[in-house]
């Protein structure tokens, strides 16, 4: 059935006419849409596919023969708005490679966090409520019990992220005063944020010491003055400078400082509360190691390789802890109850350390063996090459993963991939390589790859449910 008349006022020939928005909402399966996707939502998509026709009808867009076709519009509009129903957020596949993945949302969380988290989502719950006094409480005590335990710290407050962390406490430690850092640790991290642009915008005063391969503890010592308020060590967890290097160990820089008078704060960046030498992996500072040295603060991430959620996470000594929560920034960068209940969860993991690489994701991740990652990747071989037969060419190859996240940067993990490469070579070579990739990104669960050596390749040593992605190569489209 058409919608279209053979022409105003019943003259043949003549420009058709555009159905109303009523007569096309009464179709009877424009009706079952809006049965399923609601009233408003189906109207807009009507108004918009009747102004496509009159463009179309003024010659501004090509139309199809049918465009007025009853199921072709009911289709069209089907299509359009279960589009506009698919969430912007969606689950992927990461085999880039790359475990803690910033652009792919870091660390995945266990599942005693989704537990938590959906327990306080959709129940009340006694967020800031003290339940032995009957009286407000603070949201914090929700989760320093068990971050001095596991630090050693003598308190500790949580943010929504690390950034946010060292600015709270470097506008609560040291507005309008100076502090010193070395040259050589004036990072940049992710979205070109950097620590001379937070200190500025914390109302410190930058003064940088040293240079940037060599920087000694006099460099310090002669720069501590009346207008000094805290010293900074910052991890430069993000890259690596090698050769010709020096640095002060933080048992130095907090006897100095204390020698002044001055606290000392260390900014980690990614933090760990585990000895990943005990896990088979590089090691990487922790906040314990650091409060052992005599450091006064601590700040690192609980998205990387803690394991949680996104969160910057603050221990050390209780004066300067109780100094950052009586600042009024605090309120504004608190996290709320979903992230609590998940940090609270992850934490409590870290109290079985023996069971904690089988529980914990993202040590689960960092620690597969290589053996297993290249059973995986020739379990699934024949199928992917069945999916791209007359496409690509499919091999399992030796690969190296990385942490990512700013984490360990010239460290890197064996592991084994899926290689793909294009079976047009030459000039055409490039734009095959991205039409594979393409292929995949559009999946109903995307998957991500990346490109190597003239092919587009998925590590598997994030893929731990094979059959997620077997049962979707049926929907590749090159």
């Amino acid at each position: 059935m058409s919608l279209a008349p053979a022409g105003r006022g019943g003259k043949a020939g003549t420009m058709p006419a555009i159905p109303s928005v009523d007569r096309v909402l009464n179709l009877p399966a424009v009706r079952v849409l809006t049965e399923a996707h609601g009233r408003m939502l189906t109207l807009d998509a009507v108004r918009q596919l009747l102004a496509e026709l009159r463009e179309g009808l003024s010659g501004k867009l090509e139309l199809p023969a049918d465009a007025f076709a009853e199921t072709r519009l009911a289709a069209v509009l089907e299509q359009r708005l279960v589009a506009a129903r698919q969430p912007r957020l969606r689950p992927v596949l990461n085999l880039t490679g790359t475990v803690l993945h910033t652009n792919l949302g870091r660390a995945r969380l266990p599942d005693e966090a989704v537990s938590a988290v959906v327990a306080a989502a959709t129940q009340a719950c006694n967020l800031e409520y003290d339940l032995t006094g009957g009286a407000r409480g603070d949201r914090d005590d929700l989760i320093e019990p068990l971050l001095r335990e596991i630090t050693g710290a003598e308190a500790a407050t949580v943010v929504n992220n690390n950034a946010a962390a060292v600015f709270l406490a470097l506008n609560s430690l040291g507005l309008r005063k100076q502090v010193i850092v070395s040259r050589g640790e004036l990072v940049e991290i992710g979205g070109s944020f950097r620590v001379p642009d937070i200190m500025a915008r914390a109302g410190c005063r930058l003064r940088e010491v040293g240079t940037t391969n060599r920087t000694h503890l006099k460099d310090y010592a002669e720069a501590i003055d009346a207008k000094t308020g805290l010293l900074l060590k910052v991890h430069t967890s993000n890259y690596a400078i090698q050769g010709f290097t020096a640095t002060v160990e933080e048992k130095a820089l907090a006897d100095l400082a204390h020698q002044h008078g001055l606290p000392f704060m260390v900014d980690l960046g990614s933090g760990t509360l585990v000895n990943l030498r005990d896990h088979g992996l590089p090691q990487e500072p922790t906040p314990m190691d650091s409060l052992a040295a005599g450091v006064d603060l601590i700040t690192f991430s609980g998205d990387k390789l803690l394991g949680g959620p996104q969160a910057g996470i603050l221990v050390g000594r209780r004066e300067l802890i109780a100094r950052i929560k009586k600042n009024p920034l605090k309120r504004a960068l608190r996290v709320d109850k979903m992230t609590l209940a998940a940090l609270e969860a992850v934490l409590q993991l870290y109290r079985d350390p023996d069971r904690l690489a089988a529980r914990l994701p993202t040590l689960r991740l960092l620690t597969r063996a290589g053996a297993d990652i290249e059973r995986s990747a020739h379990a699934l071989s024949p199928a992917v090459s069945a999916a791209l037969a007359g496409t690509a060419q499919v091999e399992v190859r030796p690969c190296h993963s990385q942490i990512g996240s700013g984490s360990l940067p010239v460290d890197r993990l064996p592991s084994f991939c899926l290689a793909m490469t294009p079976l047009r070579r030459g000039k055409g070579e490039g734009s095959a390589l991205k039409a594979i990739e393409l292929a995949f990104r559009r999946l109903p669960v995307p998957v991500i790859g990346r490109v190597s050596e003239g092919a587009f390749c998925l590590d598997l040593r994030c893929l731990e449910q094979p059959d997620l992605l077997r049962a979707q190569l049926g929907d590749l489209r090159f």
